[in-house]
């Protein structure tokens, strides 16, 4: 008995009929008939080998991405150390520049002195010199820190030795000033050596 064949497959025996080849047609027919025709691509692997390239990808793609960052911070890192080693040489440039002013001005206050019979004159210059000087300094943040008469401050004051206070209200207070001392932007950058009255 010859099972049912699929309405396609029917066409094919119609084809081959009277050549012999009908009945093995009908057998190849059944074999597939009712089964999954379904092929696998060729090199089609199991879920686990996909996942297994995706990882080996990813790891990949990480190594590339840390070699990169890990080359971009070692430039950046030389770039700066660089520009830091520049800034350190050429720091105290603008400040010298800025300074050769007031050497000019001494120079020629010294050629004054040598040639000068009037020593008014050489006061009123060597007072110019040091009012601009002052003023200098001023300028690029150097105050002088204010200690006579003053209460006796650790924060700025350093006491070279004690003497008896010629009033009540100067013991513990600065009486005298040995060595001024000077602030750079509210930072100490040199103590006044006062004497402190006792």
């Amino acid at each position: 008995m010859v099972k049912k064949v699929m309405p396609e497959k029917e066409e094919t025996k119609q084809s081959n009929a009277g050549t012999g080849k009908a009945d093995k047609d009908i057998k190849t027919t059944t074999k597939t008939y009712g089964k999954s025709t379904k092929k696998k691509a060729p090199g089609h692997k199991h879920s686990s080998g996909t996942k297994e390239i995706s990882y080996k990808e990813k790891i990949k793609e990480l190594t590339d991405k840390y070699l990169r960052l890990s080359a971009e911070f070692d430039n950046y890192r030389k770039r700066t150390l660089k520009e830091k080693i520049e800034l350190t040489k050429s720091a105290g440039e603008e400040l010298l520049k800025n300074i050769l002013p007031v050497m000019d001005d001494f120079e020629r206050g010294i050629n004054t002195i040598n040639n000068a019979n009037d020593i008014t004159a050489v006061k009123q210059g060597i007072d110019l010199i040091y009012a601009k000087f002052k003023d200098f300094l001023n300028q690029n943040g150097v105050r002088e820190i204010e200690a006579k008469d003053r209460e006796f401050n650790i924060d700025y004051h350093e006491a070279v030795t004690k003497i008896p206070a010629a009033k009540k209200d100067l013991k513990g207070k600065v009486v005298d000033v040995v060595e001024k001392g000077y602030t750079l932007n509210d930072k100490v950058i040199r103590y006044s050596k006062v004497v402190i009255g006792e």
